[in-house]
């Protein structure tokens, strides 16, 4: 198994962190991970991707070892979007590709509307834009995210990394030994135990999110060939309709689907590999 390399990005307002896998002299695969994961989302998927792309797996604020934003300030996808382009930048990338899951497949979704230019393939697995607002909960959402935060829970103290990954694995219906590489990723050391270097704001509800009208207008942006992979049966939260919806704003798309759950890269990566390097191909 190829191992990866760790590296630190600065940036102006914070410092990420990211596993990097595969030559400098390889084209440029940008992967962003989903929510409450981190850079270990790729630890299967990235080595079987190493001799096409140097794979540049992020861990995006909040999460894994990059900074939490700032105190008073909140997690939102214009910012991700922001980010993800400035570490772009940090690593001198002038043209490149982006895979994203989930979150991640979201805040790709709109860099690649961001700058078109920049982006040369874009891979998306269970997700096509940020989750959107239908109208149905926008007042209880906006109330619940402003009120008064003296009653969050503290953050759970796991007496050990197994404790960890079980927890995890409970929570997210992912099999405990694929969860291990983002849990390992995604502990801290402390007095006792374990706890979750993940940012707990992370967990509050957004005060606002884009209208589903205003998404689907900004799909209409992307101009990358993209390969979106879709779990089969569907997540409960990418209903059909609605993903078919989204399908139809992006011009050029091919839309493919897998038995298996959310994490599809960490369940097949052998098969979520070769549907990358096919859609690969036209561009080689």
């Amino acid at each position: 198994m190829i191992e990866p390399r760790e590296r630190r990005i600065t940036l102006p307002h914070l410092t990420l962190a990211a596993q990097v896998w595969g030559d400098d002299t390889l084209p440029p695969l940008l992967a962003l991970h989903g929510w409450l994961d981190n850079a270990g989302s790729y630890a299967r998927l990235a080595p079987l991707l190493a001799t096409r792309f140097q794979l540049i797996a992020l861990d995006l604020p909040g999460h894994g070892h990059a900074d939490h934003v700032a105190a008073g300030a909140q997690y939102h996808y214009a910012d991700y979007v922001r980010t993800v382009l400035a570490a772009a930048d940090a690593l001198a990338l002038d043209r490149y590709s982006l895979l994203g899951h989930s979150l991640g497949a979201g805040i790709a979704s709109l860099v690649a509307t961001a700058a078109p230019s920049r982006i040369e393939r874009l891979w998306l697995i269970e997700g096509l834009g940020p989750l959107g607002d239908d109208g149905t909960r926008t007042l209880q959402r906006f109330r619940e995210a402003l009120a008064p935060q003296a009653t969050r829970k503290p953050l759970r103290l796991f007496r050990s990394v197994e404790q960890a990954v079980d927890a995890r694995s409970i929570a997210s219906g992912l099999r405990g030994d694929l969860a291990r590489p983002i849990v390992t990723r995604g502990l801290v050391d402390v007095d006792g135990g374990w706890r979750w270097r993940s940012d707990p704001r992370l967990t509050q509800p957004s005060a606002t999110r884009l209208a589903e009208s205003q998404v689907r207008a900004l799909l209409q942006g992307i101009a990358s060939p993209t390969a979106l992979l879709l779990a089969r049966p569907s997540t409960s939260y990418l209903p059909a309709a609605l993903m078919q919806a989204r399908i139809d704003c992006v011009e050029d798309i091919a839309v493919s689907h897998m038995d298996g759950g959310h994490h599809l890269h960490l369940e097949h990566p052998a098969a979520v590999a070769t549907w990358i390097k096919a859609a690969d191909e036209p561009a080689r």
